[in-house]
């Protein structure tokens, strides 16, 4: 079975914020995600991490206001500094908490924007600070989002996210593969997971419809977890779901061999 990190922003949200990393651990979970790490201290975090035996698998990159309808400020033309004091402090957090992998938010393509402008504004952001998480030992991601749960945002396909990385030609510029948002925009997902799999740094799973537990909805996750062993993928796989009646009522997927 993969390395599964539990979304603690996403699951567990019955309890108090620490108290869900000894949530996640007493049931079985080696990693958390978090979304926006950024209202705590990251030597808090650190701490509970330690505490409990896990490590912080993932987080975003600062979204911008997202009561102003930000999702992120990589490509948005006209915002680099922006992202640039987004990006700063999401490797402040990093460096603490020993992160690897974050992603990094693209933004909103308001109604007549010019994509290429947006494309290039990402890639020119993503070519500057490439070298700057390298040097860290940091991975920055970009991920896929379907265009129901977050519409207009700029990233919404697989091969999309590939002509990005191809054009910012970074070592350590990966893919970040949410099975559930391309069940929505793509399909065909063992056959998109075995085409991007030289890109995939980093793996999310939730049901479809619903956004629920991995075993309710379309997806085949049995099917899909043997097949990412057999890929040979040794990174983590985020459980970024919404739980359906609670999340401990909800892990039975998890305990099943």
């Amino acid at each position: 079975m993969p390395n599964f990190a539990a979304n603690i922003s996403m699951m567990y949200s019955e309890l108090d914020f620490f108290e869900r990393f000894g949530a996640a651990a007493n049931a079985g979970f080696k990693g958390v995600e978090i979304l926006f790490p950024y209202e705590y201290s990251a030597l808090e975090i650190k701490q509970k991490c330690i505490e409990t035996g896990l490590s912080l698998a993932l987080f975003n990159t600062p979204p911008g206001i997202l009561a102003n309808g930000d999702r992120g400020l990589a490509a948005v033309p006209g915002e680099e500094e922006r992202f640039d004091a987004a990006f700063s402090q999401a490797m402040e957090y990093a460096e603490i908490l020993g992160t690897r992998c974050v992603h990094v938010m693209s933004g909103i393509v308001p109604d007549g924007g010019n994509r290429k402008q947006h494309q290039a504004t990402l890639v020119s952001n993503l070519k500057r600070a490439g070298p700057v998480a390298a040097e860290r030992g940091k991975t920055l991601l970009i991920e896929p989002i379907n265009t129901f749960d977050v519409p207009g945002y700029f990233l919404n396909y697989q091969a999309q996210a590939r002509s990005v990385i191809d054009e910012v030609g970074a070592d350590n510029v990966k893919l970040q593969f949410d099975i559930y948002h391309c069940q929505i925009m793509e399909g065909n997902l063992a056959a998109r997971l075995k085409e991007y799999f030289d890109l995939i740094a980093h793996i999310q799973v939730a049901g479809n419809p619903g956004r629920h537990e991995p075993d309710i909805g379309e997806i085949n996750y049995p099917f899909l977890f043997d097949l990412i062993d057999d890929l040979g993928y040794d990174g983590w796989v985020g459980c970024e779901y919404k739980p359906k009646e609670g999340t401990e009522n909800g892990l039975g997927w998890l305990k099943r061999p």
